[in-house]
């Protein structure tokens, strides 16, 4: 059995985290993924920008909604400007939206590092620990974490020094995805560089994130480098299930490869219907609920024997009814179809380089005017 986790006051047993994913890892996700782990792990909201929290956006006043249910409660946070996280954290915490804040210093997508935020940000050491020691002590107590990645590339790696700063500034635990902003979500995950972090942050914990496709992958990256939890992103794409296989492994249950959850398209037909009535629920509308599951498809689908003029139809389903009908027409006594359905979903795209403001790259120590408030958008990734 591993060791919890421990993040301020709250204990995640197993040490299980579901990343946040925006359009993705909202309540409903969270729900689903709760439920198959059986209310073990921590299940962290999509990313929230700050600015957009501090102006009390409608659409992000509801992404900060959890469910009764829902302890702890966990918020992401992006931003880039030092005063407006510590407001957006202040707001958080005086207002009690959420018991653990944890702050998004890896998004690799161009229209944010071109402006200098997301994975290009920790380059910038004194803007990081700005940003990082406005969100300590605007906590009022609550565990402030951070996500990033190895760096910009790697001849301008940043998660040691970002690592440093983080513990110097009160960071209650850090969680490090092995790939640098280049390597967007191609090429294979560095475990050694999790290994390096924890060797050089023994004081906090240290999760490690990337190329987690099944429990045994969360089991070997443990083992293979000594952190002290796993975050799980797109490993969960369509398999929400993932969390019950996380669980009973990392607990120590004794059960083979074999118990993992391998579910009948039957069985897997009734979660995407569950979800796609969640989502329903949550947004107030059933067919606006069904138009946003549209995403989660080919997901759940693949692997088995659905045809591509299938998946095109229910992907273009506008009701529960029409989708349950149109799954209702599948095979669905196909039993799990094994290798076609595990290994690595989602984005596995590189990039050769990382678009950057002019000049980023010349000092680490001078920020200049810091970051263009444009660069806070509302995008994923880490």
């Amino acid at each position: 059995m591993t060791q919890p986790l421990h993040i301020g006051p709250h204990t995640v047993q197993p040490p299980v985290v579901l990343a946040p994913m925006a359009g993705i890892t909202n309540a409903p996700f969270r729900t689903l993924c709760r439920e198959f782990s059986g209310g073990q792990g921590l299940f962290v909201s999509e990313m929230i920008t700050t600015r957009a929290l501090v102006e009390r956006n409608e659409k992000t006043m509801q992404l900060v909604h959890f469910d009764e249910t829902e302890k702890p409660r966990s918020i992401q946070l992006y931003g880039v400007d030092p005063v407006t996280v510590g407001k957006a954290v202040r707001m958080i915490a005086d207002e009690d939206m959420a018991d653990h804040i944890d702050l998004n210093f890896g998004c690799p997508v161009p229209k944010v590092t071109r402006k200098g935020g997301g994975s290009a940000l920790p380059y910038k050491r004194p803007l990081l620990r700005g940003i990082l020691h406005e969100a300590v002590s605007n906590a009022g107590g609550l565990p402030v974490t951070m996500k990033m990645r190895k760096g910009i590339d790697d001849d301008h790696l940043t998660y040691l020094d970002a690592g440093r700063i983080a513990v110097e500034e009160g960071v209650t635990a850090i969680a490090l995805h092995g790939r640098t902003a280049a390597q967007h979500y191609g090429g294979t995950a560095d475990w050694e560089a999790i290994a390096r972090l924890k060797e050089a942050v023994p004081e906090i914990p240290v999760l490690g994130n990337g190329d987690i496709w099944s429990a045994d992958d969360a089991v070997r990256m443990m083992r293979e480098t000594g952190c002290d939890g796993v975050v799980v992103g797109r490993g969960c794409l369509g398999r929400p299930w993932l969390f019950g296989d996380l669980v009973a492994a990392l607990s120590g249950e004794d059960r083979g490869a074999d118990a993992y959850a391998r579910p009948f398209l039957r069985e897997v037909a009734d979660v995407m219907v569950r979800h796609a009535r969640l989502l329903g629920e949550w947004l107030g509308d059933e067919s606006r609920g069904v138009i946003d599951f549209r995403k989660h498809v080919a997901w759940y689908t693949k692997g088995f024997s659905v045809g591509s003029e299938m998946r095109k139809r229910l992907a273009v389903a506008a009701s529960l009814e029409e989708l349950r009908t149109l799954l209702d027409d599948l095979d669905l006594e196909q039993s799990w179809p094994g290798a076609a359905a595990d290994g690595p979903r989602g984005r596995t795209s590189s990039r050769n380089r990382v678009v950057l403001p002019e000049g980023w790259l010349d000092d680490p120590f001078e920020c200049g005017g810091g970051v263009d408030a444009e660069a806070e958008l509302d995008t994923s990734g880490g």
